[in-house]
């Protein structure tokens, strides 16, 4: 009890610190960065890793590319025209787009947060 109060003042070791390896702090991961991609190559050759083929993608827009800041990737903004899975219109829809390696490893509809709206856009 004696040492965990002593050492509760302490905070996180560093990842250098003589302690134990599960009581140190990790060390930053490095990550090598991401050369950037052919965006616009990477989407037209496989469209659907941001929309279905169901959706009819029309009138697709790119925004320009953003490094991830926590990582290797870039994000892009990609808005296009679709359809419901019913077949009805339901206009434009925005997707924030993440790459790594030159494929796109996930998408979704963006937020807010993403700054998508403020984006200037250019045609696929």
């Amino acid at each position: 009890m004696g040492m965990a109060l002593g050492l509760a003042g302490c905070g996180v070791a560093d990842s250098y610190a003589s302690l134990p390896a599960f009581m140190r702090a990790k060390p930053n991961e490095t990550h090598s960065l991401d050369p950037q991609p052919d965006v616009r190559k990477l989407l037209h050759d496989t469209p659907n890793s941001v929309f279905t083929p169901e959706s009819h993608a029309t009138n697709v827009r790119i925004s320009a590319l953003h490094r991830v800041p926590s990582g290797p990737g870039w994000t892009v903004c990609v808005k296009a025209d679709l359809v419901s899975v019913v077949g009805r219109p339901i206009g434009a829809q925005t997707y924030l787009a993440t790459i790594e390696n030159n494929v796109v490893v996930d998408r979704r509809h963006s937020s807010e947060d993403d700054n998508c709206e403020t984006e200037t856009y250019t045609p696929l």
